[in-house]
């Protein structure tokens, strides 16, 4: 895990792409998508099993490492109207009753209006963006707020590393710009996908951002990129 300060407070980024808010003892985990493999199949597209499966046991590892004590979801929680498959609804459940004290939230995203609310036995407090957390304002949609630095997600971001010689890699990533407060509209974070079966997006950094690649269950910081990745 990686500490690092963000608009004067402390943030870790844990290499499954989660970030714990350190005063608030909160995680965000955005874009998990639970059920996109089972919406897959449902449209005949032959995908692997067991993603749903995967992504929880990174979630409880997660929360193990940090201790967190809430877990704020930043949005695309379910992946679509079909992510209510019983198979999802019942690994949900049961890491539900494995995490009973752990408080939970949704901030809802894109997916999340498509796929409707998860049940309400699964105890999450389910709120529209922005949910205020300290200096952060918890969104799904990178976007910029006035008195607040942005943490989303919805981009998916991920960079190329290497070399002329050698293979380029796209890696997932945490992108944070400006904090300063010198350039207002690039007070915005965006955390990497969560979840174990979804896509990457290249991001192009802009002068002064932050971007933490990660790679091999390590979250690396890379100096301050001034044009493309």
């Amino acid at each position: 895990m990686l500490r690092i300060r963000v608009a004067n407070a402390d943030v870790v980024l844990h290499p499954s792409g989660a970030a714990l808010l350190c005063d608030e003892q909160t995680l965000l985990v955005a874009d998990a998508h639970f059920g996109k493999a089972v919406s897959f199949r449902r449209l005949g597209v032959p995908v692997p099993r067991g993603t749903t499966s995967e992504t929880l046991s990174a979630l409880s590892a997660a929360v193990a490492a940090t201790r967190a004590k809430r877990v704020v979801f930043l949005g695309d929680f379910l992946h679509s109207r079909h992510s209510h498959a019983t198979g999802t609804l019942a690994a949900l459940a049961r890491w539900r009753a494995e995490h009973a004290g752990l408080d939970l939230t949704l901030v809802r995203g894109n997916h999340d209006d498509r796929a409707g609310d998860p049940p309400a036995s699964l105890g999450l407090r389910i709120v529209d963006e922005p949910c205020m957390a300290g200096p952060f304002a918890l969104c799904h949609h990178p976007q910029a707020l006035a008195g607040a630095y942005v943490l989303a997600g919805h981009w998916h971001p991920c960079v190329s590393m290497g070399t002329r010689t050698l293979e380029r890699l796209r890696l997932p990533c945490f992108w944070f710009g400006d904090d300063t407060g010198a350039v207002p509209e690039h007070a915005v974070g965006v955390l990497p996908a969560f979840g174990s079966f979804t896509g990457m997006h290249r991001i192009e950094p802009r002068a002064g951002d932050r971007i933490f690649p990660v790679a091999d269950d390590v979250v690396r910081a890379i100096p301050a990129l001034t044009g493309s990745s």
